[in-house]
């Protein structure tokens, strides 16, 4: 089993990944699949024009800002959560679409600075689908996938390809 750091799960450490028997990757992490070159990653490093997630991502993930959190009592941290997220919910209701999903600047990047992958996978954005990037001659495909509220879904990658699948 393999983990990957989200939005709100950016404290799970060695510690938590090998009591769950599982690897955690970094963000973005290659791999290989069928045979093809695949590039997973969270995707919230794709939503370059959101400035204050950027922010804020980059706050939550800093060892210093971690270490000072992690010394407050447990009702402080709980406290401070649930501020965050409401915060957050408040911040996405005002902000555009456009903002809040990827920079296609950020994905052609990506995938430029990793050779082209035939496959970008990522969630984060939660705008579930297909999409073709035709990038420097080279054919890549970003697939994205949904978030887990009532339902969630999964790609299947194969030597037939892939396809979504979604989970009630």
């Amino acid at each position: 089993m393999f983990i990957m750091h989200g939005n709100r799960d950016f404290l799970i450490g060695a510690s938590f990944a090998k009591a769950a028997g599982a690897t955690l990757l970094s963000d973005p992490a290659e791999i290989v699949v069928a045979g093809r070159r695949v590039l997973l990653t969270h995707g919230d490093t794709l939503c370059t024009d959101d400035q204050a997630y950027q922010a804020f991502r980059q706050q939550v993930r800093n060892p210093s800002w971690q270490q000072s959190f992690l010394d407050q009592p447990l009702v402080a941290r709980v406290a401070q959560i649930e501020a965050l997220r409401m915060r957050s919910e408040t911040e996405k209701s005002i902000k555009s679409e456009a903002i809040m999903d990827v920079n296609e600047g950020a994905v052609r990047a990506l995938l430029a600075s990793h050779g082209y992958p035939e496959l970008l996978i990522h969630g984060h954005t939660h705008r579930p689908g297909r999409h073709a990037v035709d990038i420097d001659g080279h054919a890549c495909t970003r697939w994205v996938l949904g978030d887990w509220h009532d339902t969630g879904d999964y790609l299947r990658v194969d030597g037939d390809g892939c396809s979504r699948h979604l989970i009630p």
